[in-house]
């Protein structure tokens, strides 16, 4: 199915007190990171989709990664119940906007869910079980969605396209660590090299694949295989461990 939008939303100017692991969360410079967002908004809108912007969000540091809000397909959205309970809220501007475009169901306790865990194919989605996200939210969404969702468990990690990220043609993109997992058996697995492991975390629109700049080997490799490739300054959003698929919804 084409897709058309992109909802997306700018870094308010709390996003330095964003969830992350890291140490260099406290060097996050707000403006290089707006500046950062509207060449990534930029680069939708020249690949063709209409760009939907939603009002910033200064309460909530996190508010700019809206995929996890949501899952989107065939008309219909999920709206998720994040595992993080800071993040709770973020989700309301979200579903006021979709719902002028698409049918809206909402996650409901006990379930946890956030769509940095959903790998979307075309006849199936793989969700992540993690830290973020557990068999509920899953089930929950199967159901409304309509589509057939296998689990990936690994309770280690925070979200599963981290690590691993869809591209078109039967194409996979992954880390050294789960290339040869069971469920890509089936895939063409391109492997990200264990010191641009950052960069597994692409988002293909059509054929042209967007990926963080400054990864010289793993773009050799996607070119290779026969993508076109844009590479975009994200600088600042890996600093709160944040890539180019969680800073927009794409329908």
């Amino acid at each position: 199915m084409k897709q058309n939008h992109a909802l997306v939303r700018e870094p308010g100017t709390t996003f330095p007190r964003c969830i992350t692991s890291l140490s260099n969360r406290n060097l996050i410079n707000v403006s290089l990171a707006r500046k950062q967002h509207h060449n990534y908004c930029k680069t939708l809108v020249e690949l063709g989709l209409e760009v939907i912007h939603l009002p910033r969000d200064d309460e909530r540091p996190d508010s700019c990664f809206v995929e996890d809000t949501t899952v989107i397909h065939n008309k219909k959205a999920f709206i998720t119940r994040m595992g993080a309970k800071s993040r709770r809220g973020e989700e309301l501007s979200v579903e006021t906007v979709l719902k002028n475009y698409l049918k809206t169901k909402k996650a409901v306790t006990p379930a946890t869910l956030e769509g940095g865990d959903v790998i979307h194919l075309s006849d199936r989605l793989i969700c992540g079980v993690t830290q973020r996200t557990n068999t509920e939210g899953i089930n929950q969404m199967e159901e409304w969605l309509g589509i057939l969702v296998e689990n990936w468990t690994d309770p280690n990690i925070v979200h599963l396209k981290s690590y691993i990220t869809y591209l078109d043609n039967n194409f996979i993109i992954a880390t050294e660590t789960y290339a040869t997992h069971p469920f890509l058996k089936d895939f063409s697995v391109l492997v990200v090299p264990s010191d641009e492991s950052y960069a597994a975390n692409t988002l293909t629109i059509d054929n042209t694949v967007l990926m963080p700049k400054y990864f010289p080997k793993t773009q050799t490799i996607l070119r290779d295989a026969g993508f076109e490739v844009i590479s975009l300054a994200m600088s600042e959003f890996q600093k709160c461990e944040g890539a180019l698929t969680c800073l927009s919804l794409i329908f």
